[in-house]
C-alpha cells in the first residue's frame, strides 16, 4: 500500500498543498489532471527525485519520504523514456540490474523472460535510434519491470503516441496489471483513466479535488472543475453487443444506444456530448439512430449555452443555445423529443 499524507512542495511559483491519497495493493490509480496541474511532481516526490517540503509518503507502512530512490521498492517509467542511446535493448534492460548480486547467466535469463513478456525479445540487438515510440516505451517498461518494483510510476506513458499504438500500449498496460501489478499513473487524457483506471483521483492547481472509482468521479462530479476537465456530462458503465453488422451499448434500465466502433464486446462506458444530443418538440425525420422521449428536469445557464437535463430513462444531458431552448418553449416538466446520432456515441472498452 502507498500512503501520501498531506505532502507539500513549493517549486519556484508553484506548490502542492496538502496532498493526500491511498493507493492500495492491486489498484490500478490514475492521477488525472491538466498540464501544469502537479501530477508529475507528485510522482516525483513518490519516486524519491524531489523531496517534499512537509508530509509523508509511505509504503507498506514504512516512511519513505527520506529514503534513496533504490531503496523505496517503487520504479518510474519517464515521459521520455530516458533510454540510453549508445546501448542496445539488451543492455538497457540490463542495465537495471547492476549491483544486485545475481549472476551473469540469471541476469541473461530475467532479460530474456522481460523482453518475452513485453513482446520484444527480437529487439535485443538493436540500438534505442531504430525504434518506433510503442517500441521504446515497451523497453523503458521492461527496464522498470526487470528491477520488480512494488508499485509501478508511469509518467504520462502513452502521450506521444497515436492512437493504434495507444491502444496496443493499453492492453499491454492492462495486461501488465492483470498479472498483479499495482500501478500509480499520472495522465492528462480522461479516456485513458476510463480505459485502465480502478480508482482515481482528481489534481488541480496542485490540490487533489476528488478521487474514487471512474464512475463515482466522473459521471458525480463533486465540483464544476471535474465536469468541465472530463467534458463529458453524459456517461454511463455498459455492455457492448454486437448482432450482425450492428453494434449496440446496452446502459442501466435495459435501454440501448445504437453506435460505431471497431471495440470488441464487453464492459465499458458511453460518453455523449451535451452538444451532440438534438432537440425537437415533435418526432421528425432525422439521420439519428438513436431517439428518446424525456421531460425536462432542470435547465440552467452553462459554459456555451444552456443545459438541459431529461429524464429519458436514464439522465441525459444537452448543451443548447438559449435561442434553441426558447424556441422549444422548453420549462421543466415538458416533454420533449431526444435524437443522438450513432457516431456521436463513444464506447470505452474496460
Amino acid at each position: 500500500m502507498l500512503e501520501l499524507r498531506e505532502i507539500s512542495k513549493r517549486f519556484g511559483s508553484f506548490s502542492l498543498k496538502e496532498v493526500s491519497f491511498t493507493v492500495m495493493p492491486g489498484d490500478y490509480f490514475i492521477l488525472l489532471g491538466e498540464s501544469g496541474a502537479g501530477k508529475s511532481l507528485v510522482l516525483e516526490a513518490i519516486a524519491g527525485l524531489v523531496e517534499p517540503d512537509s508530509g509523508a509518503i509511505l509504503h507498506d507502512g514504512r516512511d519513505i519520504t527520506r529514503d534513496k530512490i533504490q531503496d523505496r521498492g517503487t520504479g518510474m517509467v519517464f515521459q521520455d523514456h530516458a533510454i540510453f542511446p549508445h546501448l542496445t535493448v539488451a543492455e538497457n534492460l540490463s542495465y537495471s540490474l547492476h549491483g544486485r548480486p545475481s549472476g551473469r547467466k540469471e541476469k541473461q535469463a530475467k532479460v530474456s523472460a522481460i523482453a518475452g513478456e513485453l513482446g520484444i525479445s527480437e529487439l535485443l540487438g538493436r540500438k534505442p535510434g531504430t525504434l518506433s515510440g510503442g517500441e521504446l516505451q515497451r523497453v523503458a517498461l521492461g527496464r522498470t519491470l526487470i528491477q520488480e518494483p512494488g508499485i509501478l510510476l508511469l509518467d504520462e506513458p502513452l502521450s506521444s503516441l497515436d492512437t493504434s499504438l495507444k491502444k496496443e500500449l493499453r492492453r499491454l498496460l492492462r495486461s501488465i496489471h492483470g498479472r498483479g501489478k499495482t500501478i500509480l499513473h499520472v495522465t492528462h487524457d480522461y479516456e485513458e483513466a476510463l480505459s485502465l483506471a480502478t480508482r482515481i483521483a482528481v489534481i488541480g492547481e496542485g490540490r487533489i479535488i476528488q478521487w474514487g472509482t471512474p464512475a463515482e468521479v466522473l459521471h458525480h462530479p463533486k465540483s464544476e472543475f471535474i465536469a468541465r476537465f472530463a467534458g463529458i456530462s453524459n456517461f454511463f458503465p455498459a455492455r457492448l453487443l454486437r448482432k450482425d453488422s450492428a453494434c449496440h451499448a446496452v446502459i442501466g434500465g435495459g435501454n440501448s444506444l445504437r453506435l460505431l466502433t471497431e471495440e470488441p464486446e464487453g464492459e465499458g462506458y458511453v460518453l455523449i456530448r451535451g452538444e451532440d444530443i438534438l432537440l425537437s418538440s415533435a418526432p421528425v425525420e432525422t439521420s439519428a439512430s438513436n431517439h428518446f422521449t424525456g421531460k425536462v428536469t432542470e435547465i440552467v445557464p452553462a459554459r456555451g449555452g444552456m443545459e438541459v437535463t431529461f429524464d429519458a430513462g436514464m439522465e441525459l444531458h444537452a448543451l443548447i443555445t438559449p435561442e434553441s431552448a426558447e424556441k422549444l418553449h422548453l420549462l421543466p416538466g415538458t416533454e420533449c423529443h431526444i435524437h443522438v446520432k450513432a457516431a456521436a456515441v463513444k464506447f470505452i472498452n474496460r
